[in-house]
């Protein structure tokens, strides 16, 4: 039964314990440096390093696909060894340290070995992202009782702080990066690290105590003239190390992909023919079928960072009030979006579930996924209205990352949900990984799309643009169709979950009661995803 137990003597504010906003605001603080910085990240490549938009946008999606997949390393450490909160702790200090690198610019062009530089940026936030975004929000649940009625509003306020620091952080460094320079763009980046980085350490009293480690003993042991724990943090570095050498050599990245994906699907399913029921085997096949659609959706979604982002700065006409716009504070639309629609929808799925008519979770991801490609679509469109020559007028932006809003509070949020719901307790860890591993995987194919949205032409002439507009005609058509395809096969899918033989857990999802559904917990991947 749920309960709401404040503690005697509890310090609280608006209910909540006072650890809650302390992890509000270092959140806020980490993803205002991550999106500041994603927000300049492919025009950096393209203006300053002169890459060609192919390599920019394969640079990109080695980059966000190995920010995927560390926080499976980061998160095993701090369950088996250090705990979230030191694990935490490390990832901001690696972070603060990467978004201080991007600042050292150099000349630019492809030979400055100021470039070296720019490759261990990258790897140190990608590592310190798997350090602190695996870790991170689960201390917001290790501050309430499993039964606690506060965990849902506790996780909204925390989502809440995510999606304030990527619009702020998207706003501020993108116009200081192009107006005034990359190095203050990126500095402003470091700047919000640095704030989170000294609110989490001041804020260490408030957690009472939650985070740390299970085996502070296995910590203090010695191995090999060093306490154990000082050879984890060593270890981390060495994994900077090996993403130094990936994120400049994307190939890799795919082929690591491709062959672990493969391994995964085979074992899953190998799992689930040979040691599981019937029910239990046919929900990880529903699990299975599901993760097979996000790779296709954060495929596309990822436009936002790469190809939208330079279509934006080229052949969009951004004037607003007289001011141009720089491209790069576009990318915080998404998040004012996600601010402003996703308590509608939360009403939204309360209002159908009262009356029986929610979607299903599969029916949902049709309909992200028809969203989604109507977003290219409406902008395709727009571009072929206008006049031979001319701008696409800027209405048209906010109409594809409305639609593609839409489209991920559709499909996000129900899809971890699943992964939680259709699991056997057993292979939970396990079917978790391979959902992050889906959406690792999607943003790597997102750098392909994004690369063939290049051309030999000159980066702003009509000939280039028709080559964006053709590939993002081809993506949008095959986004609808894949979520009609969904729709129609939504409730084989169902009937493949059997939720009527599911057995209740003893505690609710993160974010259940808000979205009505039971497999639709209001979480937010982007980052969480993203």
């Amino acid at each position: 039964m749920a309960t709401n137990p404040i503690a005697v003597g509890e310090k609280t504010f608006l209910g909540h314990p006072r650890g809650l906003f302390m992890l509000f605001f270092a959140e806020m603080w980490e993803r205002f440096s991550y999106y500041g910085m994603r927000a300049l990240l492919v025009l950096y490549l393209t203006k300053h390093w002169l890459f060609s938009d192919g390599e920019a946008s394969m640079v990109y999606g080695a980059y966000t696909a190995l920010v995927y997949i560390t926080p499976v390393i980061g998160g095993y450490l701090a369950d088996k060894y250090l705990g979230q909160r030191k694990a935490v702790l490390y990832g901001a200090v690696l972070l603060t340290f990467g978004h201080f690198l991007m600042g050292f610019e150099g000349d630019g062009g492809g030979d400055s070995p100021a470039l070296n530089a720019f490759w261990l940026a990258l790897a140190f936030i990608i590592v310190g992202s798997g350090f602190l975004k695996a870790n991170i929000s689960v201390m917001v649940g290790q501050l309430y009782p499993r039964t606690d009625v506060r965990r849902d509003g506790a996780y909204t306020i925390f989502y809440m702080g995510i999606n304030l620091g990527a619009f702020l952080g998207s706003l501020l460094c993108g116009y200081l990066g192009e107006t005034y320079g990359w190095k203050y763009g990126f500095g402003a980046a470091g700047i919000g690290m640095l704030l989170g980085l000294i609110v989490f350490v001041i804020g260490k009293p408030l957690l009472q105590g939650k985070g740390e480690s299970t085996d502070p003993a296995r910590l203090r042991q010695r191995t090999a003239g060093l306490p154990f724990e000082w050879l984890l943090y060593v270890l981390g570095i060495g994994i900077v190390v090996v993403c130094w050498w990936m994120v400049q050599n994307q190939e890799v990245v795919g082929w690591a992909l491709g062959v672990t994906g493969a391994v995964l699907l085979g074992y899953v399913g190998w799992v689930a023919s040979t040691r599981l029921d019937r029910h239990a085997r046919n929900r990880i096949f529903a699990a299975m079928i599901l993760m097979i659609g996000s790779v296709l959706f954060w495929a596309l979604f990822e436009q936002a960072g790469s190809s939208l982002n330079l279509y934006t700065d080229r052949f969009v006409d951004r004037n607003m009030f007289g001011w141009e716009v720089p491209a790069s504070m576009f990318q915080s639309i998404n998040a004012m979006y996600i601010i402003l629609l996703a308590p509608v929808f939360a009403w939204l799925w309360t209002m159908l579930g009262r009356r029986g008519l929610e979607p299903s979770a599969p029916a949902k991801f049709g309909l992200g996924m028809i969203q989604l490609g109507l977003g290219f679509l409406v902008l395709v469109a727009g571009a072929a209205a206008v006049a031979g020559g001319s701008m696409t007028p800027v209405l048209f932006i906010f109409l594809i990352y409305l639609l593609h809003t839409m489209g991920e509070l559709c499909l996000s949020p129900v899809g971890l949900s699943a992964m939680n719901r259709l699991a056997p307790a057993h292979m939970a860890s396990l079917i978790m990984g391979c959902w992050f591993f889906a959406s690792a995987t999607g943003n790597f194919v997102a750098g392909l799309i994004a690369a063939a949205t290049g051309s030999e032409a000159a980066s702003g002439s009509d000939a280039a643009q028709d080559v964006v507009l053709d590939v993002y005609s081809t993506i949008g058509w095959i986004a609808v169709a894949v979520g009609v395809g969904f729709l129609l096969v939504s409730p084989l899918i169902k009937r493949l979950m059997h939720l009527d033989t599911l057995k209740d857990d003893d505690h609710q999802l993160a974010g259940e009661a808000e979205l009505a559904e039971p497999a639709a917990a209001g979480t937010r991947l982007d980052e969480e995803r993203r």
